[in-house]
């Protein structure tokens, strides 16, 4: 055999190899394993008409603002709007059982409202809203309460009583409190629509950055176990 044949053989054998080479790479690429992606985060906002935006586009409630805030930060999250105009602290239980299904990883309690608004006992919204947050935690939910106040026409006595019942169970069940859900916003004629009660889309983008500084640090610790 030639030297130039050997050359030849030897020179083909190398492009063989190398070609050999490059497909086993590329058949790798193809059939590797994909990189899983971040696990979608779900939040449940449980509530009244001040969560599902009432007199508002759906994109200007601040349920939906709150989920555009989270994302623009790279989180995969997804946020339920489960507010329901008129509903009180009795549904919490229910409505919640519900929502579970979606297996989140933090419930917005933000009822209450309502049931101050017409005079409901103190004794039976906290406790409808103590039940609420018992069940949320005893399937590993963390949960976010929102406090509320109401007008002080309703009596010193009472409003007070009210009050105290967002900060006592927050301490009760060792949650997170957002100490007034309306803060900033309420009284506000500028940041309210016309009845004077519910925010207008300025006043939602205020409560959806009040939810969100209060939420963030509860999507992370949800990382882990619940309590």
């Amino acid at each position: 055999m030639s030297s130039s044949v050997r050359v030849g053989m030897a020179k083909g054998y190398r492009l063989a190899r190398g070609a050999a080479i490059v497909a086993g790479a590329v058949a790798a690429l193809l059939f590797a394993a994909p990189l899983p992606a971040e696990e979608e985060q779900v939040v449940v906002c449980l509530g009244d008409s001040l969560t599902e935006g009432y007199g508002l586009a759906p994109e200007q409630a601040y349920p939906h603002l709150l989920e555009q805030k989270l994302r623009a930060e790279g989180r995969s999250v997804r946020v339920v709007n489960a507010g329901i105009s008129g509903s009180t602290s009795a549904s919490a239980v229910a409505r919640l059982r519900w929502q579970l299904k979606s297996e989140p990883e933090v419930v917005v309690i933000a009822l209450g409202g309502n049931d101050g608004l017409r005079g409901v006992d103190v004794e039976a919204t906290e406790a409808n809203l103590s039940e609420a947050i018992a069940l949320a935690k005893s399937r590993g939910v963390r949960v976010l309460l929102g406090g509320m106040k109401i007008p002080p026409n309703y009596g010193s006595d009472y409003t007070t009583a009210f009050e105290a019942v967002f900060p006592a169970l927050a301490e009760k069940h060792d949650v997170a409190l957002i100490p007034f859900l309306l803060e900033g916003v309420a009284a506000d004629p500028e940041l309210n629509l016309p009845d004077g009660i519910h925010p207008n889309a300025r006043g939602a983008a205020i409560v959806s950055q009040t939810v969100f500084e209060a939420l963030r640090p509860l999507l992370e610790a949800a990382k882990e176990p619940a309590s």
